[in-house]
């Protein structure tokens, strides 16, 4: 079993802060082949607090990297005997309490006991959330939105690392439940996994003995509460310039005047995006978020959050235009280093 990195009690600088990112990132290039793009976004939302929404057809590598993440975890002296990783199958005939826990009568002691479902964890797989019901997904909305959940009007809280990656199969596939505009605005990115190139796949087949039996990297793990030490760190110490703050607020109020957008973006939305800008500063090695951060997240942040008009084309291309004036006025605005 591999060792845990050492915790640290002191307030995180960011140099240690990238650190213990490149910690978790190393795990994630040891199990996934050719997905640099897709490790750089999971690692800011995991820095950031946020939630993942990865989208391809079976078998692109989107529950490989959601258990290397879980699997890449220590637990913490705050976080008890939290499992660091929780998987959930979800199938038509999953039950809200499948995802929550669910109180059971103790004879004994002639009353209820609470039993945790697999929510309780650091980082919680949520496979194919698309292929149930609309209700049962929205178990998980309590959760991703509050880290708690209610059951029998008694609140529990869940852990401060909580992070819930999801994977769905794009829409149109047989059994496939589109997500609720609410449940969509929770995830701070969506990632479609698009085909990774031929060197990479046969790179893959070389080594397709520890890919076929899912076999860990013998890598140190990362210590939950170096995460959150993290976290805190990039929050207080990564800077974001007034125009950049300008720049998301006009870059939505482009997007919600396109006649091509039903709904737009939420303020929520915004608020969700200053820690990762934050996020992938540090892993720029910078200690403030520029303009390229805005433009390398934008898509990803907001998009899967549009509800375009009938036949308005993709969202992504909606982003992007938006962005384009916003973005000039904030590069003319930061002349930075």
């Amino acid at each position: 079993m591999s060792e845990a990195m050492p915790e640290s009690t002191q307030p995180m600088t960011l140099e240690a802060a990238l650190t213990v990112a490149q910690g978790v990132r190393t795990h994630l290039e040891a199990a996934l082949v050719g997905r640099d793009d897709v490790i750089d976004l999971v690692l800011v939302a995991l820095l950031a607090g946020g939630h993942v929404l990865l989208e391809d057809f079976p078998g692109s590598g989107k529950t490989l990297l959601a258990r290397a993440l879980g699997e890449s975890i220590a637990p913490g002296s705050e976080a008890g005997n939290l499992a660091p990783f929780r998987r959930i199958q979800f199938t038509p005939d999953l039950l809200p309490s499948d995802i929550t826990g669910v109180s059971v009568f103790d004879p004994d002691r002639g009353s209820f006991e609470f039993m945790p479902g697999p929510v309780f964890s650091h980082i919680l797989l949520a496979d194919e959330i698309n292929r149930t019901s609309p209700k049962v997904q929205a178990a998980l909305l309590e959760a991703m939105a509050e880290r708690q959940v209610t059951v029998d009007n008694v609140t529990h809280r869940l852990d401060e690392l909580f992070m819930v990656i999801a994977t769905q199969n794009p829409l149109g596939l047989a059994g496939t439940f589109p997500l609720p505009a609410p449940q969509l605005d929770r995830f701070l990115f969506k990632i479609r996994m698009v085909p990774i190139d031929r060197q990479a796949e046969l790179q893959i087949l070389a080594s397709f003995r520890r890919h076929l039996h899912h076999e860990p990297a013998a890598l140190p793990l990362v210590a939950r509460d170096d995460l959150i030490a993290a976290r805190n760190a990039i929050e207080e110490q990564v800077e974001v310039a007034g125009a950049l703050r300008e720049c998301l607020v006009d870059l939505a109020g482009e997007i919600r005047t396109d006649q091509r957008v039903a709904q737009g973006i939420s303020t929520r939305a915004l608020v969700q995006a200053i820690p990762a800008l934050q996020a992938r500063a540090l892993l720029g090695q910078r200690d403030f978020v520029s303009t390229e951060d805005i433009e390398a997240l934008a898509e990803p942040l907001f998009a899967h959050r549009l509800a375009m008009a009938p036949g308005a084309g993709d969202a992504g291309v909606v982003v992007r235009e938006a962005l384009e004036a916003p973005l000039e006025r904030a590069t003319a605005a930061t002349v930075r280093r």
